[in-house]
């Protein structure tokens, strides 16, 4: 997208000179080390073996001294450390990490969400309980199914029993807010698999759900597949019955659809998932790791050794721009229907100083009138209507390039 675009002809003031940007209240932390390279993975990850590990975490710390030097935080209200596996970490690591988080970013609220993912099987209780004493309080475990063949399928190395054990332990360290990640549309995956597989998530009375399509990425195993016609995947009809069951069954157990893949209790939506769908700064800590801070959006390096030599010397970046206004307000409109509460225009025109009805008359218009999006019921604002929910990727790209692209 044209970061430069000139705003004149939207009728406004360019962003940076209309809103004043509080400190960043929310971070996210890379840990780029896996036990092994699931099929379906194109995250920044590695295998474990014979990586330099304490001299990532010693970048990681002079990253974090270099970071709130440049940009000193807020009151610190989310941390999310996702990978990779950020509990490959032993617990010698793992302290020393959490110890460089709480050094650097001191101030926390008080009622703080600290969320690091996990892969069951990676979790013992002393490493747990190494968490849980560094402010961990909040565990996303990567679970995907309960069939052990289809884990073996898309290269998790858990079983079940590993699920088990790693949520076992986690109650036992003291850690109860606790979410699991489900997939759907796997290879050899049937609607009735799925329907197990919600049924043992459901019977653990979680407080969170994350359940995901498969996406087929490219530089993946399962792309290569892909391509020679060699990856059985569920037929599209079954896997919008797939996703109309998850939903269903979500909702009759108490769990609210918060956004587009996510079911939550009451209070326990995953609020560091919510900044990034406000569109709210955010920084962006690790190799390969992204952040979004005053305007300015940058991607980090992503190989380990070359993330360390740079990290040494000064802020790792391998690229940053800035967004403009236009840019900004595709991405509020994008991002912030995932939520199904939807997009306000109070909001809206709160962070950019105009009129979302006139901003995005044409896109908005077309979405209602097929059906895709509808209006609140107090007229402020737009969101996915239930048929829009299914078809979400072909709303949020009504808005792509609706702005950035006008010369």
């Amino acid at each position: 997208m044209n970061s430069k675009l000139n705003n004149s002809h939207l009728g406004m003031p360019d962003l940076t000179s209309t809103q004043i940007q509080n400190p960043p209240q929310a971070i996210y932390i890379h840990i780029p080390f896996c036990t092994n390279k699931c099929f379906y993975c194109d995250f920044n990850s590695y295998v474990l073996k014979d990586q330099p590990v304490m001299d990532y975490l010693r970048a990681l710390d002079h990253e974090m001294e270099l970071t709130v030097q440049a940009t000193p935080p807020g009151v610190i209200k989310t941390i999310f450390v996702g990978g990779g596996t950020p509990t490959v970490l032993n617990p010698q690591e793992m302290e020393y990490f959490l110890g460089s988080i709480r050094r650097h970013f001191p101030n926390w609220d008080s009622n703080i969400e600290f969320t690091m993912e996990a892969n069951p099987g990676t979790t013992d209780l002393e490493k747990l309980s190494v968490m849980k004493a560094g402010g961990v309080n909040r565990v996303s475990f990567g679970v995907q199914a309960f069939q052990n063949e289809l884990l073996s399928g898309i290269g998790r190395i858990h079983n079940t029993d590993d699920v088990y054990r790693s949520l076992d332990n986690a109650h036992k360290a003291g850690l109860h807010n606790l979410s699991i990640d489900l997939m759907f549309g796997l290879p050899n995956q049937t609607v009735e698999m799925l329907d197990q597989s919600v049924t043992r998530a459901l019977e653990l009375g979680l407080p969170h759900y994350s359940i995901y399509s498969l996406k087929v990425e490219e530089n993946t195993l399962f792309h290569t597949l892909f391509q020679r016609n060699q990856l059985p995947l569920p037929n599209e009809e079954d896997e919008l019955k797939m996703y109309l069951l998850l939903m269903e069954r979500m909702k009759k157990s108490g769990y609210k659809q918060y956004e587009i893949s996510n079911f939550a209790k009451p209070g326990f939506e995953s609020l560091h998932n919510i900044t990034y769908w406000r569109n709210e700064d955010y920084y962006g800590l690790g190799a390969g790791a992204h952040g979004y801070v005053g305007h300015q959006r940058h991607m980090n390096i992503k190989g380990v050794n070359p993330y360390v030599e740079v990290a040494k010397e000064k802020l790792p970046r391998l690229e940053q721009y800035t967004v403009g206004q236009a840019e900004a307000m595709e991405d509020f409109v994008m991002v912030g229907l995932r939520m199904l509460d939807g997009i306000r225009d109070q909001d809206f025109t709160t962070q950019f100083g105009a009129d979302l009805e006139i901003i995005f008359k044409r896109p908005l218009s077309k979405m209602v009138n097929s059906g895709l999006l509808e209006r609140h019921a107090d007229g402020g604002g737009y969101r996915l209507s239930d048929k829009g929910i299914l078809f979400g990727n072909d709303v949020f790209g009504e808005f792509i390039g609706e702005l950035t692209s006008k010369p």
